[in-house]
């Protein structure tokens, strides 16, 4: 993105420090941890990229989502996002950043709840195609089919014969997803044990983040191995031409999230699509109007 023309550059700036609170209020990330924890966390982990930085770099990418969102709805194209990984591993925090200046009718965020009793006994895939995406939308699979090669396999959910049959039919399911033309990407975020367990324990800590922490979450912390034997196996036999894995280190949240938008950016092929100028109309008066009073009672109370 450095070769944007200087105009674009300073309005990026602008942006920056115009909605440096927004962000802000996006970043918070530890706000009740104990000062021990903090201590830990910090020594754990190399400096980061200065927050300035990150900033700059995060809203010169989401410039260029805006554009390859206005090139998908003005092609038609179709686009599905998988992201996949370990508890904690950041893949909704990367989902909130793709996800934050775009237009949210043609670009949608589906994290399906558990199958109901009527979905076990349906075709595995079925309750995932009705939000397969239209022409000129993007859907973003947070957690997606490959929920069966990962915790269904893991906690007993599917027998081995089920997640055998999930691994044959699943190469064929994706081909003809992109026979129809959707643009298929695949993400697995990364992360290391030791950045797990920390990340578990600030979830602990803070009284914003415990709803994150469910007791399949607390379990993938005592199945460590069986989950990355089951990640393992997973990414080399669904790891197809069609639709390759992409594995983001997720150790680092910052970087993460920059390297991600950036990798989405460079597959698909999106241009500037052409715009007809904007312009302000004037506003009509009508002399003989008058507007009326509201009651008092219908306003929200003043208390900030």
């Amino acid at each position: 993105m450095s070769d944007l023309p200087q105009d674009t550059l300073e309005w990026l700036k602008a942006e920056l420090d115009d909605e440096l609170d927004e962000d802000v209020e996006l970043e918070l990330s530890e706000p009740a941890l104990s000062l021990e924890l903090r201590k830990i966390y910090k020594k754990a982990h190399p400096e980061t990229i200065d927050r300035r930085t990150y900033f700059l770099a995060l809203i010169e990418l989401q410039a260029e989502l805006i554009k390859l969102q206005d090139w998908v709805e003005h092609t038609g194209e179709k686009v599905v996002v998988l992201f996949e990984g370990r508890d904690s591993a950041g893949k909704g925090s990367v989902i909130k950043r793709i996800t934050q200046r775009l237009n949210p009718r043609t670009c949608k965020v589906v994290a399906l709840a558990k199958p109901t009793e009527r979905e076990k006994t349906q075709w595995y895939f079925q309750r995932y195609v009705p939000h397969l995406p239209a022409a000129g939308e993007i859907v973003l699979f947070d957690r997606s089919w490959y929920n069966r090669a990962g915790v269904e396999r893991v906690m007993g959910f599917a027998s081995p014969d089920e997640v055998e049959q999930f691994f044959q039919d699943v190469p064929e399911f994706e081909r003809m997803i992109v026979r129809s033309g959707v643009r298929l990407i695949k993400y697995w975020f990364s992360l290391s044990d030791e950045e797990q367990q920390l990340r578990f324990l600030m979830r602990i800590h803070d009284p914003l983040k415990q709803w994150k922490l469910s007791p399949m979450d607390l379990q993938s912390r005592v199945r460590w191995e069986d989950y990355t034997m089951a990640k393992e196996e997973m990414l080399a036999r669904t790891n197809i031409q069609e639709a390759p894995w992409y594995i983001v280190e997720g150790n680092d949240k910052k970087r993460a999230r920059l390297n991600c938008i950036a990798h989405l950016l460079d597959q698909v092929p999106y241009e500037d699509v052409p715009r007809e100028p904007i312009s302000l109309p004037e506003r009509v008066f009508n002399p003989d109007y008058e507007r009326s009073d509201m009651p008092e009672a219908l306003y929200v109370p003043k208390r900030y």
